[in-house]
């Protein structure tokens, strides 16, 4: 079955986004013809708290500078408007609704191998398709065994992302370089609210 066109449909805290999501969702357009890739920011994932209690609204705006000026992203309030914990099987529903052309998920390797924690997730491998992005230590043959193969899974063709948003908070809270790590334009965001344990620096004018 062919993705070309469907809508990508890429969840996480996104605390902080950093390039290695960008680079994802722009692969993720490019190797399998996607219209759009709709970032979805949680407000309040069921799993775990949010880390450094950075809140839903703060989390969006990132997303929002990270992703300016890059055609096929956008960004979606879909999960940080509805109250209550945000499951991922809810959202996917809620949105083939608006997209009749279809939807894709876009998971990283690590999240996904731990799907049985998710919530309803024998319905949620049967919604739609996913994308799902390689990350170091995950061996991709695990998706070929129960319960993957009930699902429909893309894999992209990329090297591994080694760069996480806990790497990134760490750099920040003791305060060593994160160049190259998130967009200048988050980097700076982060920098003039003392994000993470940032050393707060003043905007500039």
């Amino acid at each position: 079955m062919s993705l070309v066109g469907k809508v990508g449909l890429f969840g996480g805290t996104f605390n902080p986004i950093h390039v290695g999501h960008l680079r994802v969702a722009e692969e993720a357009l490019r190797q399998f013809g996607l219209r759009e890739v709709y970032f979805i920011p949680t407000g309040q994932p069921p799993h775990r708290e949010v880390a450094d209690g950075v809140p839903g609204e703060v989390r969006y705006e990132m997303v929002k500078l990270a992703i300016a000026g890059r055609p096929g992203l956008s960004v979606s309030r879909v999960e940080l408007d509805r109250p209550g914990p945000a499951y991922t099987v809810d959202t996917i529903v809620l949105l083939q609704r608006e997209h009749p052309e279809g939807v894709a998920y876009i998971v990283g390797a690590d999240i996904f191998s731990q799907i049985e924690i998710w919530h309803d997730w024998p319905r949620l491998l049967a919604l739609c398709p996913f994308i799902v992005a390689p990350r170091p230590g995950v061996d991709l043959r695990v998706f070929s065994a129960p319960p993957f193969d009930r699902a429909e899974i893309y894999f992209l063709n990329m090297t591994p992302i080694a760069v996480s948003s806990s790497e990134v908070r760490r750099r920040y809270r003791l305060g060593l370089p994160t160049v190259g790590l998130v967009p200048e334009a988050v980097d700076r965001f982060i920098k003039e609210r003392g994000l993470y344990g940032a050393r707060r620096t003043p905007p500039l004018e």
